[in-house]
């Protein structure tokens, strides 16, 4: 009897493990002495990244507000208890305002930020909540290092800080463990994708978290040749209304080969990290289609949104209609919009003018929708 107790039991645990092989995985966790996950959350049109190593936590950026409460109830569900390093790359609310719900649930041992202010509510309720819980936000200088469970991440930007271009003042960094590394860029341009090419900087990487949700403005030629990544991350919205990720990111990405993952496709994406390769709890989707595309395919045929005025496309036409362009202008602001709702806009008060004469009110493009 002893023995076909023993028997039955071996027979259940061998199948357990067996059939254990072809589970899919859902949750990654870092619990292996050499093990870090990084995982890219699903927030819409924003970007959240946590990153777990040795028992300790790093957030990177906390979605919009509208996707807090999913980002602090997936937190809780990866155990986690105390927040290590909260870095907000810059200001906007699709990066922030979810890191103030954070710091609301979760004690926080050090806060990583741009060294800016921004005019807005949501940069006034962030610096007032860190003051409230004795945090001071650490201002961080290229070439800065910080040890990180098994692994360390390093501050690759900003260079300088422009008050007017929140988006170049993005806090990158690269994270290591072992011999894998990623790169995370916030909404980072060209412009500081430039100032962190030199000759002996390392930006080879093997995880390249797009910049600024695919925009057409990030992720250009010299810098993914500098980084030569083996996968690239884009987090963004499903249908959302700047279009991203943009066709010319997409047709570099395309061209140069990497496998893409796209959270508006694909959810949640974890990569698991043992120091020497890379695991993730999905495939690449390696979908090279653009927002726009993406857009037009799921706009109904009766839509009442404001459509962007038709080009006529003969040779004759094109530099007249290059030239009068219809642009959206906010009641306030210097930039000028392919939308009448970009960010915060009141579309009510927006008003149209052409994109030669806004130009020549001192206007320039908004980063954003364009």
């Amino acid at each position: 009897m002893k023995h076909l107790k023993k028997k039955m039991f071996s027979f259940l645990l061998s199948l357990f493990l067996v059939c254990g092989l072809f589970l899919p995985q859902i949750n990654v966790f870092a619990g292996a002495e050499t093990t870090m996950a990084v995982h890219f959350i699903d927030v819409g049109q924003g970007l959240s990244i946590l990153v777990q190593s040795g028992g300790q936590n790093l957030l990177y950026d906390g979605g919009d507000q509208e996707h807090a409460a999913e980002v602090i109830s997936y937190l809780q569900q990866q155990n986690v208890q105390n927040i290590d390093y909260m870095i907000s790359s810059h200001y906007d609310e699709d990066h922030v305002s979810g890191l103030i719900d954070c710091m609301n649930t979760f004690t926080v041992s050090d806060i990583i930020g741009a060294d800016y202010a921004q005019d807005s509510d949501v940069f006034t309720e962030f610096m007032d909540t860190a003051s409230s819980k004795g945090l001071e936000v650490r201002y961080p200088f290229v070439g800065d290092s910080y040890s990180l469970g098994t692994g360390s991440f390093t501050i690759l930007a900003p260079e300088g800080i422009n008050a007017a271009d929140s988006n170049n003042n993005s806090v990158v960094i690269k994270l290591e463990n072992g011999s894998t590394s990623f790169i995370f860029t916030g909404d980072a341009e060209e412009t500081s994708e430039q100032d962190m090419i030199k000759p002996d900087a390392n930006l080879d990487c093997d995880v390249l978290c797009v910049g600024h949700h695919g925009s057409s403005s990030s992720t250009s030629w010299d810098f993914l040749e500098a980084t030569t990544p083996s996968y690239a991350v884009i987090s963004c919205g499903a249908g959302n209304q700047y279009n991203h990720p943009s066709a010319e990111t997409m047709g570099r990405l395309s061209d140069m080969e990497i496998p893409v993952f796209r959270t508006d496709k694909q959810g949640t994406i974890i990569a698991q990290s043992d120091g020497a390769s890379i695991i993730w709890n999905v495939e690449p989707c390696n979908d090279y289609s653009s927002g726009a595309e993406f857009s037009s395919a799921i706009a109904p045929a009766d839509s009442t949104a404001v459509s962007a005025p038709v080009e006529n496309t003969t040779p004759e036409a094109t530099t007249e209609t290059t030239n009068s362009a219809t642009v959206w202008l906010s009641a306030t602001g210097e930039k000028y919009h392919s939308i009448p709702n970009c960010g915060r806009m009141n579309p009510d008060k927006a008003r149209q003018v052409s994109e030669a004469d806004a130009i020549a009110q001192g206007y320039t493009a908004c980063s954003k929708c364009f």
